[in-house]
Formats: structure tokens, C-alpha cells, sequence
């Protein structure tokens, strides 16, 4: 059985969306979730958020609602975004991470339109997991998030959402049917073609 480490923040509405399509791969395969902070994937990368690029941002949420209409998949945008997504990240890892912790806690936002720091739905949600903000700040639920970025980032993960398979990374919504070609032993993964994308060579450097 091979296992995949699905990397995700409750903050990328593409994870949300793979999220939802988790359930096309094929079924003997187990997904460890992995709850990490997109910030410092993109701090250790020296990196930019879509939602930090003007333009950028205004074509991120457009593309996500055309890719919700196009899978079947109910979204409605949060109040606001970015939002701080470490509450959500530390209850996931307090409650285990299972599939339906996450699923929940991404619907809660993506569907729900919901933030952390609507503190009446916040509270709702908290009772509804029998959870408290102690809970959150346990300091073996940090260090597990510290964990997850640290196992990321030494995996290659540079943005959410990722699948590592077999040392290999799927990033992003796009990837998904790249992601089940390999776990299906596609053979583009042994081609000339691929090794040649592989062996590109690096030309001229962008001036800082």
C-alpha cells in the first residue's frame, strides 16, 4: 500500500478543493493529512502568497470559484482572506487530523464562509469538537506543527496543497491527475520526456 503525506493550510482554497477530490484516488492507498503553516513555507522559500500579488489575488479566487463550479463543489468565500489560519491548524492536529476533522474544518471555512476570528462561530465550532483554547496551545500541538513544516520543506514542499508519494511531490489542484498516474504506474513516469523536463537546464538568473 503506498502512503501519501497530504501537505494543506485551511488558508489555500486549492487545498480545500483537492480536499473535496481526495476521495478519485485510488482506494488502497492511505493519506496521512499533514496540517502545515503556508507562511513559512513561503518564508523559508523567500516566496509570495497568490493573495500578496494584486493581480494575482483578484485571479486566484476567480480561478477557485470557476474550479468549484466546474467539480460540483459548494464554495462560498471567507469575510476576508488572508486570514490567521493557526487556530484551525493547531485544532486539526489536537483532534488528530483525521479526514473528517479536516474535511469539517475546511467546509467550515470554504462552505461556511467562516474565520477564526468570528468569535461567535469560532466558539460554536469549538463546542462542537468538545475542544477547548487550551487545547490549541498544548505545546505538543505546536511542536507537531513545527514538525509538519520541518518534514515539508525536507520533502521539497513549497506550497499547499502537496502530495509526497514514494519521495516525490504533487503540487497543487492541477496535480491531482498527475498524483494518480503514478500511484497507477503511468508510464510517462519512465519516458524520455519526462527526463528531459527532469535535466532542463537553468539559463539566465533574474537580477535582485
Amino acid at each position: 500500500m503506498k502512503k501519501i503525506d497530504w501537505y494543506f493550510d485551511f488558508i489555500s482554497p486549492f487545498s480545500y478543493l483537492q480536499g473535496e477530490l481526495l476521495h478519485t484516488l485510488p482506494a488502497e492507498v492511505e493519506i496521512r493529512y499533514k496540517p502545515v503553516l503556508f507562511a513559512g513555507l513561503l518564508n523559508h522559500w523567500d516566496n509570495k502568497g497568490p493573495a500578496e500579488i494584486a493581480p494575482k489575488r483578484t485571479w486566484t479566487f476567480e480561478h477557485c470559484a470557476w474550479l468549484a463550479c466546474k467539480h460540483g463543489i459548494p464554495m462560498t468565500m471567507p469575510p476576508h482572506h488572508p486570514f490567521n489560519p493557526l487556530p484551525l491548524l493547531r485544532l486539526a492536529i489536537a483532534l488528530g487530523s483525521s479526514p473528517e476533522v479536516v474535511q469539517r474544518l475546511f467546509r467550515w471555512v470554504w462552505r461556511e464562509g467562516r474565520v477564526p476570528t468570528d468569535e461567535i462561530y469560532w466558539q460554536a465550532l469549538l463546542k462542537e469538537f468538545d475542544a477547548t483554547p487550551e487545547m490549541l496551545d498544548a505545546p505538543g500541538v505546536k511542536q507537531q506543527l513545527r514538525a509538519n513544516g520541518e518534514a515539508a520543506i525536507a520533502a521539497g514542499v513549497f506550497g499547499v496543497p502537496t502530495a509526497v508519494v514514494d519521495n516525490r511531490c504533487f503540487w497543487g489542484l492541477d496535480s491531482t491527475d498527475m498524483l494518480i498516474a503514478w500511484l497507477r504506474d503511468d508510464p510517462f513516469f519512465s519516458s524520455e520526456q519526462l527526463r528531459q523536463a527532469q535535466q532542463l537546464p537553468q539559463g539566465v538568473h533574474r537580477k535582485t
